[in-house]
């Protein structure tokens, strides 16, 4: 049989000769799933011998990696700002760029007071059950137009115990009237931000199996911003805030769309990369 470490070192072979990036990393993080471990635990196992149904599953899921398949859709789940959230294909991985996003809110968010939140593209969950994480007087409105992906939501709000404060609700902010919502202390989104010609470019593990209406909005990437700042006009409360994640280069345009419709008192904020990925605005 073969230990945890012999494996691990075929595995990533195996993977770079598909071209995989951080194929050792890749290697050791699913076998880790596999021994229900954390990665770093693998070293104290390397002469662990590993019987048939883990070799047959290590196999498996070397095979799907291959095939450029993401590895968290593989393992089922991922770590957010040091929570756990369930992942599949119908929702975009969460990425630490997401984080920053979060961070932001919560930093300019008074902590002692009851917030209302709105989250359009509320995907896997990830940012509202954060935010309702560190803002325990919040309540989040999370909308989507993917049913799976409300779904999935929902499951990560009573697994990270916020399900009380989460409202999970289907709605497709391009065409649904958007005072049915109600109003809301703070707006905050990952929109489709990728342009459909950038789109056609991605590696595959984006292009082909992370949902595209998560990731481009089929026009030139500004077509959410431009609908979601005028509909934060007209449900955000007096002095309420909108947050956006940015893609590379839109900060600019973004930020002039947000001042022609009133916003005031615009902030960006740079990633670890030196990128522009954060802008906020006042109503």
């Amino acid at each position: 049989m073969l230990t945890v470490l012999e494996a691990i070192k075929l595995s990533d072979e195996y993977l770079q000769k598909y071209k995989i990036e951080s194929s050792r990393l890749n290697a050791e993080l699913l076998l880790a799933d596999i021994l229900n471990c954390k990665r770093l635990d693998l070293y104290l196992l390397y002469d662990r011998p590993l019987n048939n149904d883990e070799l047959n599953k290590y196999r498996e899921h070397l095979k799907r990696r291959t095939k450029r398949e993401p590895l968290q859709y593989i393992v089922g789940h991922v770590e957010f700002y040091g929570l756990k959230f369930l992942v599949n294909s119908s929702v975009l991985i969460p990425r630490p760029e997401t984080e920053l996003l979060v961070e932001y809110v919560i930093k300019q968010a008074e902590i002692s007071k009851r917030i209302k939140i709105l989250d359009i593209g509320v995907g896997s969950g990830n940012i509202s059950i954060a935010l309702l994480k560190n803002l325990p007087d919040s309540f989040v409105l999370g909308i989507d137009i993917n049913e799976d992906a409300l779904t999935l939501s929902e499951l990560n709000a009573k697994q990270n115990n916020v399900d009380d404060r989460l409202e999970i609700k289907k709605f497709d902010i391009q065409k649904d009237n958007p005072e049915s919502l109600g109003k809301f202390d703070l707006i905050i989104s990952n929109p489709p931000y990728i342009s459909i010609e950038d789109f056609k470019s991605l590696e595959p593990e984006l292009r082909v199996y992370e949902p595209a209406v998560a990731l481009t909005d089929y026009s030139d990437g500004y077509s959410f911003y431009e609908r979601i700042i005028s509909v934060s006009k007209q449900i955000l409360n007096n002095s309420g805030k909108l947050f956006f994640e940015l893609g590379k280069g839109h900060h600019q345009k973004v930020a002039d769309m947000l001042k022609l419709n009133g916003f005031t008192k615009i902030n960006i904020f740079k990633d670890y990369s030196n990128i522009e990925r954060i802008i906020s605005g006042e109503l």
